[in-house]
């Protein structure tokens, strides 16, 4: 086992019709399938889209950390 870590850095954008947080665990869930030991995010940016003068769809953009395997 490493004494250190080493992680990359990708940028995200979920989006949802309900909230920012269900925005965010969208986000994830679906790096997750593909990206293996995540580790942390930040939120960067938050808009929305609107639809008939209400919001459509909250958008969340992300900064996921993950660390590269065996480091």
């Amino acid at each position: 086992m490493s004494n250190h870590h080493t992680y990359k850095k990708i940028e995200l954008v979920g989006s949802s019709r309900t909230s920012i947080e269900d925005a965010i665990n969208n986000a994830l869930s679906e790096a997750s399938k593909s990206l293996k030991n995540l580790e942390w995010f930040e939120v960067v940016d938050t808009r929305g889209h609107i639809e008939n003068g209400a919001v459509g769809h909250y958008q969340v953009t992300l900064k996921v950390g993950f660390r590269i395997t065996d480091s």
